[in-house]
């Protein structure tokens, strides 16, 4: 591996000074404040979040590291510092470095093969197929089995070390566990093993089976979870950290009683989603889908649910009987209108995914059709508990500042009609 050279340990140091003294600001501190309040349901105005990887859009358009250890910490620093300097959203800089624990998982004991295909100049990959182990779910269900789990502690704790000696006495390096960020989308690693269509077929051809292969994906998500317990590797997720589908995990009320240092599910923000099953009845979720979702948040100490796919459906008589959840993603093809309905006065979050398409997909970006976008949602969700969560912008098509003025909109638009 090719050593960092003196002069990107000086360009990195330089990095780690800017974005602790962002981190310190007056404002950081305020928006700690103003998280903490929304996500105990007592905040005085919704926060806004802008989610994009600022080198694939375009927000950051070169890298100064070559070494593999400069890219990577160049990479964490420069999306902190591009976040407050171009997005200026409400998330709070970071007064660390993270490092996050190697973990291995087999999944399930089957290959999973991805293959891509690159852009004509070959510079990236820009779609891949996943080549499903499962055919025939009745036939194949014997090759399943019980996944296996790994941490490579040395390896982590010489990256740990390595950043420490370049940076370590400018900005603190924290160990953290990432891992099981998305890691309970159990339909996802249904379409992962037989592909989506499969799926459908096999809820009708093999509905026993179906159910089997459902609780073995549950409680074999669950137990890498309990592993991890076990093994002393969680980490909490009740401040600064990414808590669900774009949000953050400031709360009061993680972690849970008898905590006493050592890190256990039930002191864990989780998100739990199903965007694979949003083509099937609510009758056939609550059947097939809905019991092992519940069956898991039981582990779990608060509960942000969805992703993309409309919750609407799914709402009555399943999605809100999950135990401790506190916030729902309400998706561009959600009823924005009926969740307003059901989530008003309560204390679950009312966490809106506006259309990237206003910011990434239109080659002007309409800032009045935006402002009537944003106005819509707010008229919706009033009596709320309220939050924005922009994410899938995968391009700005060029203009850098696409980003701030969206959220600047949306920030109009909440002293406006909030």
């Amino acid at each position: 591996m090719k050593k960092v050279s003196e002069k990107e340990r000086e360009y990195l140091r330089e990095l780690a000074k800017k974005q602790l003294e962002y981190a310190n600001l007056p404002v950081m501190h305020e928006r700690e404040a103003l998280w903490y309040e929304h996500n105990d349901a007592s905040g005085h105005r919704p926060v806004v979040i802008l989610e994009l990887n600022p080198f694939g859009s375009g927000l950051v358009t070169e890298l100064k590291c070559d070494s593999e250890l400069g890219v990577i910490i160049e990479k964490q620093l420069m999306k902190n510092i591009a976040n407050h300097e171009l997005v200026n959203d409400d998330k709070v800089i970071p007064t660390h470095f993270e490092v996050p624990w190697k973990l291995e998982n087999d999944h399930f004991g089957l290959k999973i093969e991805h293959v891509t295909t690159k852009m004509a100049d070959n510079s990236k990959s820009i779609a891949y197929k996943m080549i499903h182990p499962i055919k025939d779910l009745e036939k194949d269900f014997e090759k399943l089995r019980p996944s296996r789990f790994s941490c490579d502690r040395e390896g982590t704790r010489q990256l740990a070390d390595d950043v420490l000696e370049l940076i370590g006495d400018v900005l603190p390096v924290k160990l953290v566990n990432t891992s099981l960020s998305w890691h309970f989308a159990i339909t996802y690693h249904v379409v992962e093993l037989m592909g989506l269509e499969n799926m459908m077929f096999s809820m009708i051809d093999y509905p026993e089976r179906f159910h089997q292969l459902m609780s073995f994906l549950q409680q074999d998500l669950l137990g890498c979870a309990k592993w991890q317990e076990k093994e002393g590797l969680l980490t909490l997720n009740n401040g600064n950290h990414y808590a669900g589908a774009g949000s953050y995990g400031f709360t009061k009320q993680l972690p849970a009683a008898g905590f006493d240092g050592r890190v256990r599910t039930q002191d864990l923000w989780v998100n739990m989603n199903s965007q694979e099953s949003s083509s099937i009845s609510p009758q056939m979720y609550q059947e097939f889908i809905l019991p092992y979702y519940i069956e898991t948040a039981k582990h779990f100490g608060l509960i942000y649910y969805g992703c993309c796919e409309p919750v609407h459906d799914v709402w009555e008589d399943g999605v809100k009987n999950l135990n401790h959840l506190k916030k729902v993603s309400v998706s561009p093809w959600c009823d924005e209108e009926f969740m307003g309905e059901r989530l008003r006065g309560s204390k679950v979050i009312y966490s809106r995914k506006p259309s990237p398409n206003y910011i990434a997909v239109d080659d002007r970006f309409d800032e009045e059709a935006y402002a009537k976008h944003i106005e819509n949602t707010l008229k919706c969700a009033r009596g709320c508990k309220l939050e924005f969560i922009l994410r899938d912008i995968c391009t700005l098509k060029g203009d850098k500042k696409r980003a701030e003025n969206a959220v600047n909109v949306i920030r109009e638009q909440i002293n406006r009609y909030y």
